[in-house]
């Protein structure tokens, strides 16, 4: 993804580092959490970015931790800048974990800047994959060309790639909070079967859906590491890599793309609102939606189904019958959080 610019990120670190103030904290569900330690030790404070990494650390960390998402559900992290109520969050944490591969722009400059322990920055992209093999390593593709250097940073899409992360989360967590290691590891142990049962479903409902109709044309280009994982095409993106609307040319190409290829939906992000999308849908005659999410849990915060989790089997329930499947195996998915209190 395109850098942002050094100067303001470097400005943005200057005007907080100053700050210093307390992690907020609200409900179970929703992005922090407060409760004492095991033993009435000090409890462990983890600032992480956008809402489906948030949701993760809090699915391993519990009430164990002091939780704060810095990046607000639906805001694109690819152009979020930090505020000063950020850069408090991040000088009173013990830990700050981020996705990584350039997604969260001047973040962790600010967070090099405030935190406790700059040691303490954990990157879980660059912790799962390495290299740029197809079919191990980065990817590189529409809205993220290799000639640009930053890799697609979508891992979390691919629930085995969320399931690392949750891996991750629980030693990285234990390692800085050993009174509570067992209790990390119960929660990952918990996480992990609801994650198998969700790629076990996605796998179920991918066979209703006929193998010409296995392709993916979005808005925000998102699902590059679910595609490889499931055996799908991304044909294409229509977010450019600059962030800015499709030329013309752009879009006359993709709708000669999506006849030549008979895609029958094309799927666009609430988060992501574009005119074009449509346009593209009435010119080639496929249905048009606008529903998925890839960094914005369903529901109000506190809801049972506002979880990563909740937010994958919603998009596989739009998804897979504007393809021709089912989504029969997310008919009652457990979608809720499952730490232990």
């Amino acid at each position: 993804m395109p850098k942002r610019l050094l100067l303001l990120a470097a400005l943005g670190a200057l005007a907080v580092a100053l700050l210093t103030g307390a992690c907020s904290s609200s409900d179970n569900n929703s992005t922090s959490s407060v409760a004492a330690g095991a033993s009435g030790s000090k409890t462990l404070n983890v600032v992480t970015t956008v809402a489906p990494l948030t949701n993760i650390v809090q699915n391993i960390g519990g009430n164990r931790i002091d939780l704060a998402g810095i990046i607000p559900d639906g805001v694109d992290s690819h152009t979020f800048e930090p505020r000063p109520e950020n850069a408090k969050e991040l000088a009173n944490a013990d830990v700050f974990i981020m996705n990584g591969a350039h997604l969260e722009g001047s973040s962790e400059k600010v967070a090099e800047s405030n935190l406790k322990d700059s040691s303490k920055i954990y990157k879980l992209a660059e912790s799962t994959l390495s290299g740029d093999d197809e079919k191990t390593g980065f990817l590189y593709d529409f809205s993220c060309p290799k000639s640009g250097g930053d890799p697609n940073p979508h891992l979390w899409m691919n629930p085995q790639y969320a399931r690392k992360y949750a891996e991750l989360v629980a030693g990285w967590l234990g390692d800085n909070d050993s009174a509570n290691k067992s209790y990390y590891q119960d929660n990952l142990a918990a996480y992990e079967k609801v994650l198998d049962r969700l790629d076990n479903a996605i796998r179920a409902a991918t066979l209703t859906v006929p193998e010409k109709n296995r392709k993916l044309l979005t808005y925000h280009d998102s699902w590059a590491y679910w595609a490889r994982q499931y055996g799908w095409t991304v044909i294409g993106a229509i977010q450019p890599s600059d962030f800015s609307e499709p030329s013309a040319q752009d879009v006359a190409g993709l709708i000669d793309q999506i006849k030549a290829e008979g895609v029958p939906a094309i799927f666009g992000s609430e988060v992501f609102p574009s005119p074009v999308t449509e346009q593209i849908a009435r010119e080639t005659g496929a249905t048009f939606i606008n529903k998925l999410s890839d960094d914005e849990p369903p529901g109000d915060a506190g809801a049972p189904e506002h979880t990563y989790v909740g937010m994958m089997a919603f998009d596989m329930q739009q998804m897979m019958p504007a393809l021709g499947g089912g989504d029969a195996p997310f008919q009652n998915f457990p979608v809720q959080n499952t730490y232990k209190p």
